[in-house]
Parts: C-alpha cells; structure tokens; sequence
C-alpha cells in the first residue's frame, strides 16, 4: 500500500499510512500572530479529523491553540513533555483531546502505526518567556514506510542515529520572515540533512506560506525561493534522493519499497 504525503502549506502535512492518518503541526487559519498566510488555500475541514497530530515544538506557528480547537473530540495529540504546564490555555484545548505528552526516544502506537519521537536541534520553548526545559522534537511515523517529519531543526552530529533509517523525509528549508535564525535549515543546510539520512525520498515544508504583516517587500526572496533552492541543492549532494517539491494541498504516493 503507497504511503500518501500531502503538504498543507508551512510545517502542516497529512501522512497517511497503513490507514492511519498523521497531521503534524496544525495550522488551519489565515493570520497567526504577525504572521499572514499569502499563498494556498487552508486545509479543509477534512483534515481536521486525523488519527492523530503530532506537535514538534510550543513557538505559536506549530502549537496553534485556535487550530488545535478545530480537532475532533478524542484525538491522539502528541506533544513535548512538559506542553500542557508550559502553555497557557493548552490544558482548556486539550481537555476534549487524547493528550499524550513525550521525550526523545519514546513511542506510541496510534492505529497501525508507530509514532516514535527523536531530538531536534531548536529552541523549542513558548516565547518569549517560556521555560527552556520543554524540548523540540521530530517525529518518524513507522507504517508500511518510514516517514521521518523533522518539525524544526538545525543539523546536529547524531541526526542520523537519533533518527535511523528512513524513507521519506520531510524537512524545513526556509522561515516565515526575512532572516532564518539559530536552530533552522536552509535550503543548502536541508540538502546536507539528505545526506546524513539516506532516504529514498524527501519533500520540503516550511516555506512560502506565512510572512510578516507589512514585510512584503523584505527580502521576498527568502519567501519564494526555498523550496526550489532545495531542489537544486538536493540535485547536487544527494543525487540518489528523489525531492517531491509539492504545491499547497498537493498530495504525493510513494511506493513502499521494502
């Protein structure tokens, strides 16, 4: 049975798995904070009911707490240890889901698949005054396939062993704003990720959908270029990988090599 990868835009993606359904950090509205969403149009109201959601980190563009209020009663919402103490209004959101808080290196089964939780290289905390002690995480969803979602990340020495073997991976290679700060990948920095993984296949996320209110004009270029810029970069380090660059809302079916 393929696996099916569709990218909602920035770091929201549907992995659809042995039947079970994965949808990584929601966001499912048109403004978040300063942030204005300027291109593709928002997952439908389909994608608010998956088996489960995984959450990477607590900065407000991947825990949405007005998206994570769209979800159907009793869904399996994986967070970072220490999610529903470190933010407030979290505990009113969640008490209608399944809530289930992880380290690195820790599993659940959801349907026929194993979420499994690995580290990430970003500071994963609720800004501005949340507390360090909440870590950023990524997550390998473990099917018929091996689908790696990396949340946000810099590279880091134990990537590939934190991680191990994967078939797909998906990876931030840009920002929501004109500079992209400490504890991120670019697009040449997602392409070296390719290499220290191996896997067969790659798609990218977290570019080209939200940016600064009153910032378009700023550097637009690190706004539209990511994703073709890790294309190219790919093509050149990690020639044996196939990159799936997708639209918003385009969908993708890997087949299960084995």
């Amino acid at each position: 049975m393929p696996v099916e990868i569709t990218w909602w835009g920035h770091a929201t993606t549907s992995v659809l798995d042995s039947g079970t359904t994965v949808l990584t950090d929601p966001l499912f509205t048109r403004r978040c904070a300063h942030l204005r969403r300027r291109r593709g149009a928002l997952p439908p109201p389909a994608t608010w009911r998956p088996d489960a959601v995984l959450v990477s980190h607590l900065h407000a563009d991947h825990l949405h707490l007005r998206s994570l209020a769209r979800l159907a009663p009793g869904t399996l919402l994986v967070l970072p240890r220490g999610a529903l103490r470190a933010v407030p209004g979290l505990r009113r959101v969640a008490a209608r889901l399944d809530v289930h808080e992880m380290l690195a290196g820790e599993s659940v089964e959801v349907g026929r698949v194993t979420v499994r939780s690995v580290p990430a290289a970003h500071d994963g905390r609720r800004l501005p005054l949340g507390p360090r002690r909440v870590p950023a995480l990524g997550y390998v969803v473990e099917g018929e396939a091996r689908t790696y979602y990396a949340g946000d990340t810099d590279l880091y020495d134990a990537m590939a062993s934190e991680t191990g073997p994967v078939d797909t991976a998906l990876l931030p290679v840009g920002g929501w704003g004109p500079r992209l700060g400490h504890g991120h990948l670019n697009a040449e920095r997602a392409a070296e990720a390719l290499v220290r993984l191996g896997p067969h296949s790659a798609v990218p996320v977290h570019f080209g959908t939200y940016w600064p209110v009153g910032m378009s004009a700023v550097r637009p270029h690190e706004f539209h270029a990511p994703g073709d810029e890790f294309v190219r970069c790919a093509a050149r380090v990690a020639p044996g990988v196939r990159v799936h660059r997708l639209e918003h809302g385009q969908s993708v079916r890997l087949a299960v090599t084995g």
